[in-house]
């Protein structure tokens, strides 16, 4: 596993996740039922919250990429456990787990408003659970890098809670909640 494949990773799985925004939005039927029972007044709270997590998510990336040096970013570990030089494994399976369902979560909400099947809220709500997880994976290995003391890796954390605060907070608690399942 190399810091470049990570890196290709992510120029190819990101832009995927906002592709499938654009793609979603413009072919469903409704696209304001995609807010589900998130009272309209929530919006105004909630939309600037993606673009702080869009900003999380580069400040992290950016960090990751482009400050750390190829031992910080092969030292890379959980909180828990010791270096062993698998960061980039690591890293790959935190941004996988978070981008990959990201991308399907738009598209599984359509297709379960599309369509009366009772097992297509474990679709959407599984999707949003792994993204959640993959937030966290993310912030653990920021967490991480901050106990080793790592330049960088206070922004690093900074932009996992960014990311959090959207992904966690207002998509898998709230809208879940609030959703008319």
């Amino acid at each position: 596993m190399t810091r470049q494949l990570v890196l290709i990773f992510t120029f190819v799985f990101g832009p995927l996740v906002l592709a499938s925004y654009v793609y979603g939005l413009s072919h469903a039927e409704k696209p304001m039922d995609l807010w589900g029972g998130v009272p309209e007044s929530w919006r105004t709270y909630i939309v600037p919250f993606m673009f702080v997590a869009a900003i999380g998510f580069l400040m992290h990336w950016y960090v990751v990429f482009f400050q750390l040096d190829s031992a910080e970013f092969e030292s890379l570990r959980w909180p828990w456990g010791d270096s062993d030089g698998n960061g980039a494994s690591r890293l790959l399976i935190a941004y996988g787990v978070f981008l990959i369902p990201s991308a399907l979560w738009l598209e599984s909400t359509i297709f379960h408003m599309e369509n009366d099947f009772s097992w297509t809220p474990i679709l959407v709500i599984g999707s949003l659970f792994l993204t959640s997880v993959g937030n966290l994976m993310l912030g653990l290995l920021a967490y991480g890098a901050l106990q080793d003391g790592v330049d960088g890796s206070a922004i690093m954390v900074i932009g996992a809670v960014m990311l959090a605060i959207q992904c966690i907070l207002n998509d898998f608690i709230i809208w879940v909640y609030k959703f008319p399942w």
